[in-house]
């Protein structure tokens, strides 16, 4: 009977040589230390990644607002230029049934030539005033975000 308890005994100390002691590993202060900087460094990229990712689609939206607003001012100025010179058109035309002699129509025409290149240049000055403030508008917050940037990298 005592080779029996002595053999169970043996075993169980057999499986115990695989088990790792952990009061005999001790990580080093150093080891240990780097591992703490590492972890606070990753936190620290991590918060300014998030940072940055957060006010690029801040920049975005905003970017993307501007330029809808822009567009459909664009959009409204196109349309009313368009009214407006098919409505002078249709005067022309009612104008032009009116006239009675061949001097009538050419004074018409005259008159109407002047008027619509007259409106066409307005027209194409507030088109292009319109894109200008449309252009600036939309690259303004962008210019803004690229300015902080680089004042932010000189300064780092």
């Amino acid at each position: 009977m005592a080779t029996k308890s002595t053999k169970s005994k043996r075993d169980f100390n057999a499986f115990e040589a695989f088990s790792m002691p952990t009061s005999a590993f001790e990580v080093p202060a150093a080891l240990r230390e780097a591992a703490e900087q590492s972890v606070i460094q990753f936190r620290d990229t991590y918060d300014r990644m998030r940072t940055a990712a957060e006010e690029a689609t801040e920049l975005l939206e905003e970017t993307m607002d501007t330029a809808r607003e822009s567009a459909l001012g664009l959009s409204e100025k196109t349309l009313e230029a368009a009214r407006s010179n098919s409505e002078a058109q249709f005067e022309f035309a009612r104008d032009l049934f009116a006239a009675k002699t061949v001097a009538d129509v050419v004074e018409l025409q005259t008159a109407f030539a002047r008027k619509q290149f007259e409106a066409a240049s307005t027209q194409l000055k507030e088109m292009q005033e319109l894109t200008t403030k449309f252009m600036t508008d939309t690259t303004k917050p962008v210019a803004a975000r690229v300015e902080k940037t680089i004042k932010d990298v000189s300064a780092a």
